[in-house]
């Protein structure tokens, strides 16, 4: 089969970058561009003469996407996070999965240990006492909080907890870390595995950097929230789901917490009037980790390197195995 006769779904936003090895590679590409995920009657149709999909994070992977797609041979996402996909049924279906890791550590890395910085010296206040015409602490503002000597709790520590990790370090912080089991990609950073327990007990800031699964899918609520430090921070880089938003949001109106930064939510997105976004010591961004130019153009590369490659009947790059 040439390489034009290979169909390639893509169901949303993918880098220019990507764009041009896929078109250097001869396929047809059939591209979503619009605002909301792409219908699924609309997939469906796309589906029925697709050789490749490349989805993005609104589209579910599963038996009955599968089902519709008898000509599918690899699947593959612009993200290391794959709560969409069920990658059981992919490699029932004989049809290889991969994602992109390792392309965007740093970058998300960057935008995690911003959110630690601006809530801890809440920045965010701070720029919106200034746009309303204040200036001196005595009109409002109130002090924030050193980063060195406090301890920075990071659940999830893989590549990106990691890298935060050592972000953290130079700015004098103290690493404690929960995983499943002792896990540090750098065994040359100090730093402490604990309990859940003792992790919330002692941490003054809690950075959540675990993947979505059903383990994690709401773990983070009401006794969780309770159990950490009074006026300790919370920050999630990681996926909206693994988080309580409820749970989170009596946190912070009740002053248990001294503030909160997201780049994920539940639901996602947010609402404008979300009462979450109403507090000044809450800070929200629109899920912006891997947003960079070069993250985002090398997460396309891979991921269409990753397509051709599969077309051809080569070892994925990357591929998901479970």
């Amino acid at each position: 089969m040439s390489g034009k006769d290979n169909v390639v779904i893509i169901t949303g936003t993918l880098h220019d970058a990507g764009l041009t090895v896929l078109r250097q590679a001869g396929v047809r590409l059939q591209i979503y561009e619009g605002d909301a995920p792409i219908p699924v009657a609309l997939l469906n149709n796309w589906l029925c003469d697709a050789d490749a999909l490349i989805a993005t994070s609104a589209v579910k992977v599963g038996p009955s996407l599968l089902s519709m797609a008898p000509r599918l041979r690899v699947i593959a996402q612009s993200a290391v996070g794959y709560d969409n996909i069920d990658v059981a049924a992919c490699h029932r279906a004989g049809v290889p999965f991969c994602n992109t890791p390792g392309v965007l550590v740093d970058a998300t890395a960057d935008l995690a240990f911003a959110l630690i910085l601006i809530t801890m010296r809440s920045l965010g206040q701070a720029m919106d006492h200034v746009r309303s015409g204040a200036w001196f602490r005595g009109e409002g503002l109130p002090y924030a909080r050193d980063l060195a000597g406090k301890t920075l709790g990071i659940v999830g520590m893989g590549e990106i907890g990691t890298a935060v990790a050592r972000r953290a370090l130079c700015s004098g912080m103290q690493i404690v870390y929960h995983n499943r089991r002792p896990r540090l990609a750098d065994p040359l950073i100090p730093a402490d595995h604990l309990s859940m327990d003792d992790l919330l007990a002692r941490a003054d800031c809690v950075l959540i950097m675990a993947p979505l699964t059903d383990a994690t899918r709401g773990g983070f609520g009401v006794a969780e929230f309770a159990a950490m430090k009074s006026g300790a921070f919370f920050v999630n880089a990681a996926r909206g789901a693994i988080v309580q938003t409820s749970a989170l949001l009596e946190a912070i109106a009740s002053g248990h917490l001294a503030g909160a930064a997201l780049d994920v939510c539940d639901p996602e997105p947010i609402a404008p009037d979300h009462p979450l976004l109403s507090y000044p010591n809450v800070v929200v961004t629109p899920h912006i980790g891997s947003a960079t130019e070069e993250t985002r153009a090398r997460m396309a590369e891979l991921t269409a390197r990753n397509i051709v490659r599969g077309l051809a009947g080569e070892p994925l790059l990357t591929p998901v195995l479970s």
